[in-house]
């Protein structure tokens, strides 16, 4: 097993190359939070999920260290997404008109392998954490290839 200084080296490696192939970087991430994040809290669909939020600098810090770990490997962010999402009655179209909104802001404020390194890794986490959070409610998953024809079927 690695000692801490070999994996911290070999994680500020991989995110140099995160960095040099997507053209990104933690001020880039954070543009693109703020930009995010101003635009959903203004969205009538996902914006009221929002008002919960009391320190929202904190909470900016937080979202640039969850995508700076996402997308650069720097391994800043140690919490727990679906357990930060567990009390919000998300829904699929919470989730899609997340990821249209986020797509929309990633291709303005980030370069072509950027953008397209960013929306690789949102769209699965967001249809990691649609699924995780239908499972909770005990409703069957739906395959994609089903158009949703039994969504919000609940298992018995």
């Amino acid at each position: 097993m690695p000692d801490a200084q070999e994996a911290a080296t070999r994680r500020a490696e991989a995110s140099r190359a995160a960095q040099a192939s997507t053209g990104l970087d933690e001020a880039v991430i954070e543009r693109l939070v703020r930009a995010f994040y101003g635009r959903a809290r203004r969205d009538p669909m996902i914006g009221p999920l929002f008002a919960g939020v009391e320190d929202w600098e904190t909470h900016i810090a937080r979202l640039c260290a969850f995508w700076s770990s996402v997308a650069l490997m720097t391994g800043r962010y140690h919490g727990q997404p679906m357990a930060a999402h567990a009390r919000l009655d998300l829904r699929p179209a919470h989730f899609a008109r997340w990821l249209m909104l986020f797509e929309e802001t990633v291709r303005a404020a980030c370069p072509p392998a950027g953008a397209e390194h960013l929306l690789e890794r949102a769209r699965r986490i967001a249809s990691s954490l649609e699924h995780g959070m239908a499972f909770h409610r005990g409703e069957l998953p739906v395959p994609a290839s089903s158009g949703g024809a039994q969504a919000g079927r609940t298992s018995s």
